[in-house]
Formats: C-alpha cells, sequence, structure tokens
C-alpha cells in the first residue's frame, strides 16, 4: 500500500455544455463552505461530468465520456449484441473479453469516476446538513453520485457481491483527504454503497423544486438505485419493501410511460425515468459518430450518421420473434434496408475458414410454397423444417450431413453476413438523430428488480404479476401473459427463468444483461454469429472482471484482476 497523490487532484479543465459551473476539484471543502451558493453550480458540473469530453492525459477526445464507456463496457459483455466485423476500436476487446490494462475505456471510465467522486466528497464535506431543504437536496445528489460511481465500479471491475463479501471490490474514497489507494472488499464497496444512497435519499426527501427534469436527481432515483443495490446483495425482502414504499399504493402500471415506442426519445420528461445522464442539442457530436448510440444505429442508408456496426443477437431476436407484435421489438428493432417486397431470407451460422474463434453466417434467398419455405444452392434444393419447441418454433437444414438450426428473417443489408437488425434506444430526442439522454435508472427496471425479489422468495403470482404489467405496456395480451399454469408451456422451470428472460427484453441495451445472468450463478451463451469468440462464459470465469487500468496499478499497486 502506497502513498500517492490522487490523480483526482490534479487541474481538469471542464468544458460546460450549456452550465456554467465551478469545477469542484477547482475549489476546497473550505472555499465552497464559505460560499454555500458556489455548490449549487458545483454540483451541476458533477453532471456534466458524466456526459462531457473531459481532457484526458492532456487531450480531449471526442470518444472519451463516462456515459459512453460505461454503456459499452457493461452491455458488450453480455449476449445481446454481435459485432459485424473486426475492429481497431477497443470495443472488440470488450466484446471478445480480452481487454487490456492499457485500454482506453477502461482507464477513462476508471479515471473519470474517481474525479466525480472527489467532487461529490467536496461537496460533501462543505455543506452542514439542515442549512435548508434545497441545501440538503443537493448533498443527497452528490451522495448519490459517489454511490453511482462506485457502484458501477464494482459491477465493471470485481465479482458480483452474491459469490462472497470477501472478494477484492475497488478503491472507495468518502473524503478528498484519501491519500492511499487499497482495493477494498466488495462487501465494504456494497455497505458504502447502500449507506450513501440511504442519506441521500433522506437528504432528498423535503424538498424536490430542484428536480425541473430527470436530468436531475431525486429522492425517488435513490430509492430506485437502492433497490437494485438490495438486489444484488441478495437482501430480497428489502427490495420488496423499498419498491413498496415508493409506489406507496399507487399501482405499478400507473408508473411506466404508455407510450413505449417512444419512451426513449423523450426520457427526460417522462415519469417512467428516474435519472438520465441529460443531453440536449448542441451537447452532442452533430455528426453523430461518437455519440451514445451510433454502434447500433444509422439514420441512413449509407451509414453516414452513425457506425451501425453492432446488431441484435440471434437469440435475442429469436426471443422478441415468439411474440413479433411486442412493442419494444416494433418500436426500437429497426431492419437496415429491409427488402421492399418482403422476400426472405435465410442464415445459419458456420465454422471459420481462417481458423478464427468466431462464426458468420451463410445466407441464402427464401423460397415459399404451400406454407414450406425452401431455397437453392448449386442446384441442390434444401427444404427448411420447421418443429415446435413449446412456444418457439425452431427452424432446420440438413447441411453438409448436419441436423443444423437456421433463422428465417425478412431480406435486409448485412454487414459482413451478420443482419443489420439496429437499436434504436440511443436516437430521436427532440427529433435529431443519434441525440438521447441515457436512462440510468427507471421504473420499469424498479418492478423487475421488486419481480425477482419476488421469484425468490417463493411469491409466483406476484412475481408474474409484476411481468405482466411490463409486457401489457408493450402491447402483450392473452397466451403473451404469464400465470402459473402456462409458464412451464413457454418452457420454463420457474419464475426467476420468466424474470430474467423479461429483464432481457425490456432493459436489453441497457448495460444489465451480463451481470444479470453472473450475479444469479449463470452461465451465458455467445454461440451466435458475429466476430465474438463462439463460447460459453461461465460465471466463475475471471474474465468478467474488466483489468484494472495500468495507470492505477503503477502508480498505487493494487492488485490486478488476474
Amino acid at each position: 500500500m502506497k502513498k500517492i497523490i490522487p490523480i483526482l487532484l490534479l487541474p481538469l479543465l471542464l468544458t460546460a455544455c450549456e452550465l456554467d459551473y465551478y469545477p469542484t476539484n477547482a475549489m476546497t471543502s473550505g472555499q465552497l463552505a464559505d460560499n454555500p451558493a458556489s455548490a449549487v453550480y458545483s454540483t451541476d458540473g458533477n453532471y456534466s461530468m458524466f456526459k462531457d469530453h473531459l481532457e484526458y492525459k492532456g487531450t480531449v477526445y471526442t470518444g472519451n465520456s463516462y456515459i459512453r464507456h460505461f454503456f459499452q463496457m457493461s452491455e458488450f459483455h453480455g449476449d445481446n449484441v454481435t459485432l459485424s466485423h473486426k475492429t481497431e476500436d477497443p470495443l472488440y476487446d470488450e466484446i471478445c473479453y480480452s481487454d487490456l490494462v492499457t485500454a482506453n475505456p477502461n482507464a477513462y471510465l476508471w479515471w473519470c469516476a474517481y474525479h466525480i467522486i472527489y467532487s461529490a466528497n467536496s461537496i460533501i464535506e462543505s455543506l452542514p446538513e439542515g442549512r435548508s431543504p434545497v441545501y440538503d437536496h443537493i448533498l443527497g445528489e452528490n451522495y448519490f453520485m459517489r454511490a453511482i460511481c462506485h457502484l458501477n465500479l464494482a459491477t465493471l471491475f470485481a465479482k458480483p457481491y452474491s459469490m462472497g463479501r470477501d472478494n477484492m471490490g475497488v478503491i472507495i474514497h468518502t473524503t478528498t483527504e484519501d491519500n492511499v489507494s487499497v482495493r477494498a472488499t466488495v462487501g465494504a464497496v456494497y455497505d458504502q454503497v447502500r449507506d450513501d444512497l440511504i442519506k441521500a435519499a433522506a437528504l432528498m426527501a423535503a424538498d424536490e423544486s430542484r428536480v425541473v427534469n430527470h436530468g436531475y436527481i431525486s429522492h425517488d432515483a435513490a430509492l430506485g438505485l437502492l433497490s437494485r443495490v438490495y438486489l444484488y446483495r441478495g437482501e430480497n425482502e428489502l427490495v420488496i419493501e423499498t419498491v413498496n414504499g415508493m409506489l406507496n399504493g399507487a399501482a405499478a402500471a400507473s408508473k411506466l410511460d404508455p407510450d413505449c415506442e417512444g419512451y426513449f426519445a423523450h426520457a427526460l420528461a417522462s415519469p417512467e425515468t428516474l435519472w438520465a445522464v441529460a443531453h440536449t442539442q448542441g451537447t452532442e457530436d452533430p455528426v453523430g459518430r461518437e455519440t451514445m448510440g451510433s454502434m447500433f444505429y444509422t439514420p441512413d442508408e449509407k451509414g453516414v450518421g452513425g457506425w451501425a456496426e453492432m446488431y441484435y443477437s440471434d437469440p435475442l431476436v429469436k426471443l422478441f420473434q415468439r411474440h413479433p407484435e411486442d412493442r419494444r421489438y416494433t418500436g426500437y428493432c429497426e431492419q437496415l434496408k429491409p427488402d421492399p417486397d418482403g422476400k426472405l431470407q435465410v442464415r445459419w451460422a458456420v465454422e471459420s475458414r481462417n481458423n478464427d474463434s468466431f462464426r458468420l453466417n451463410e445466407i441464402r434467398d427464401v423460397e415459399q410454397t404451400d406454407g414450406n419455405y425452401w431455397f437453392m444452392d448449386n442446384d441442390t434444393k434444401y427444404n427448411i423444417t420447421a418443429e415446435k419447441d413449446n412456444r418457439d418454433t425452431k427452424y432446420y437444414i440438413t447441411w453438409n450431413g448436419v441436423k443444423t438450426e437456421v433463422f428465417i428473417d425478412r431480406k435486409c443489408y448485412t454487414f459482413n453476413t451478420c443482419p443489420a437488425f439496429m437499436c434504436k434506444k440511443f436516437t430521436g430526442q427532440d427529433g435529431v438523430a443519434l441525440l438521447c439522454s441515457p436512462v440510468m435508472i427507471r421504473w420499469a427496471e424498479v418492478i423487475l428488480n421488486r419481480a425477482e425479489a419476488y421469484a425468490k422468495t417463493g411469491n409466483v403470482a406476484a412475481a408474474l404479476a409484476d411481468v405482466n404489467t411490463i409486457r401489457e405496456r408493450a402491447g402483450l395480451t392473452g397466451d403473451a401473459l404469464y400465470t402459473e399454469s402456462n409458464m412451464q408451456d413457454a418452457g420454463y422451470a420457474d419464475a426467476l427463468d420468466v424474470v430474467l428472460d423479461e429483464r432481457r427484453l425490456e432493459l436489453c441495451f441497457e448495460g444489465h444483461r451480463a451481470f444479470d445472468l453472473f450475479r444469479n450463478g449463470l452461465s451465458m451463451d455467445r454461440r451466435f454469429a458475429g466476430v465474438q469468440p463462439w463460447e460459453v462464459i461461465d460465471h466463475t470465469d475471471n474474465r468478467i472482471q474488466y483489468r484494472i487500468p495500468y495507470d492505477e496499478i503503477s502508480v498505487s499497486g493494487i492488485p490486478q484482476n488476474n
């Protein structure tokens, strides 16, 4: 354990986006205490650090932002996305579970998170409680920021709480005087996060006048995030108690935005949002290539607006296509250049010819005769057979003498044999392509947190009721809603399986999937087409933890994840 001069104390010039504020690292706690009004501007500065392209190692790079790296690092370890081709972008290492200690996303996110934590600590130290309800709310906002940064670091750089409290977590900083870096235990990190959120909620309860939109942290945002923390800690009764208290007798459905397809485009104003990182027109790269949604979507056929190289994975598309009327599918999954005549194509993953660890697709145009699908290949007719698997319909061909599962979809643009099923969750705010305010916590997740807690405490009926609340908002009815008698018919062994699939459908691309599996002791099957390795990743695999940045290891000497 070495004494260090924290990197957080180095001067940093912050470029405000339509905000005028004092960077808290440029002001001591004493200066803030002498001028408490400056805490308002400094807190606004803390919000901006979640989204701004901060100067890092002497350079401002438009691809560097806390929110962009966090969403990509958390989502790319999952099985909802497929990468269509090899790239020199560090995201390739993220999706392949081969991140480097020198990787820029790891290093920037680690550095920025601790910078936000330091700045929040400056305000926490400067403002005594009870000065006024408004100042108490500001204090609460900073306790929340400190909590969510520590939590996000723990989910990315440490093992899940469910795997043991004594595993190595991340560094805890609760004062600006911290000049010793040591990796606390996972248990200690989660204890600190829990305590900060309880404190934050208490401080923000009396006055919510600052919450003019959901870009500002609120009392309910703190409680919503607390329900996530309790869930991760396995404290299911506390999850249920917290969510019930938030609802205060209201129906869960009343907290969901009825505009399912338009929710993300107006998340800042939607009552479903508990906290989003606010972006406004002019605060994002106008070209769109470095925005949150660029990798997932392009608004034009030539790909000028976004890169659109990350698509819905085959298993995620398959799960949605159980009920293709699902508004989350029709509203947010868009094929690039779909065939105007509705022609179909069939595809299946094949072994690489170059001994690569991944697989790409064979693709053929499909014909249909009397309800039967077939295609021609080198003058040979291949019939596609359909088989029922619970509620799923699976399609097969015999290829090279082997029964092989295939996928039939509307013909569309394919990039490196991967059909371009693009995600639109991060576009369309204010009618601007690729402008969005990424949602960090929302009511749909909170309701599903309770559903998972109900499932784990044996209250199957309540768990399914919460799941059905989410599904009804997505326009699903009848047999698409689950009961204790029909969930086995849908292929589910128990209510927890139902909840985890619903979390996948509702929260896809929002950074939850990998952690949802691993914290529940489940493996992740990534055997689908794309240039990520064709493999099953067990929850005990040490690769699920990102590597601690080299800069941190070399200065403080803390242990590396191996």
